[in-house]
């Protein structure tokens, strides 16, 4: 497991280092092995990791891909990344190192969100496209791996856990009542909210797009899956 948290500011505003630093400090228990950030125009995204697949530095994330365009901060593991991999070279794409993120940042750059429906796998990703400025939020199929978000006038902020949001905030935020109903009746959320007003979970089989030239920039989410339970015969 590793852990990917970030901002995007509404406006441009700078994203202060110190606060992506006390996001991935709230993850580091998801990924001993590394961490890094990446900041530049009002975007931060930050990675802990946890190194199963390519264990050398190649594999370091946040990973830009080959031509500069996207940067990934990926939390899963894809499993048909060796028959990805070999497509994509057969296309004419290199790669350096030997992990699955290269792969899914490589994927994105020839398919984008049509990748979605070649992963095999479990996941939850963040890509920001610094050419279209258009921050991307994606989730497995069965919702394995998690993935928050808080949105606000000030912008966008999500990460594995709902603590990594928390750390970049200086104001509290309320519970939410309604949510705590909810589970206190059911043992259970059966919505995307969670416990914490304003924060809400990524649902699973969907992928979000956040197109910062908007007036008003807000999530549009898409499902890209769903359970099928028609009887083929």
């Amino acid at each position: 497991m590793c852990g990917i948290a970030g901002i995007v500011n509404h406006g441009g505003a700078p994203v202060p280092p110190p606060i992506m630093q006390a996001m991935t400090d709230a993850l580091a228990h998801r990924g001993p092995d590394g961490e890094g950030h990446w900041i530049e125009e009002g975007v931060g995204l930050g990675h802990r990791r946890l190194a199963i697949i390519d264990l050398s530095e190649l594999a370091h994330q946040p990973m830009m891909s080959f031509d500069n365009r996207y940067i990934l901060s990926y939390n899963g593991e894809i499993y048909n990344y060796k028959e990805l991999r070999a497509k994509l070279e057969f296309m004419g794409y290199q790669f350096r190192s030997q992990s699955d993120s290269e792969v899914l940042l490589t994927a994105w750059a020839e398919w984008g969100v049509r990748a979605l429906d070649r992963l095999n796998g479990m996941f939850a990703f963040a890509i920001w496209d610094r050419t279209d400025k258009v921050m991307t939020l994606a989730r497995d199929r069965y919702g394995i791996k998690p993935l928050y978000i808080l949105q606000t006038s000030e912008g966008l902020t999500f990460g594995s856990e709902q603590k990594a949001i928390l750390a970049s905030r200086d104001s509290f935020i309320n519970l939410d009542c309604e949510a705590h109903l909810e589970y206190f009746t059911f043992q259970n959320l059966l919505t995307n909210r969670t416990l914490v007003q304003g924060i809400t979970i990524l649902s699973a089989g969907h992928y979000a797009v956040y197109d910062t030239h908007e007036k008003k920039p807000r999530l549009k989410l898409t499902q890209y899956w769903d359970f099928n339970f028609t009887n083929p015969t």
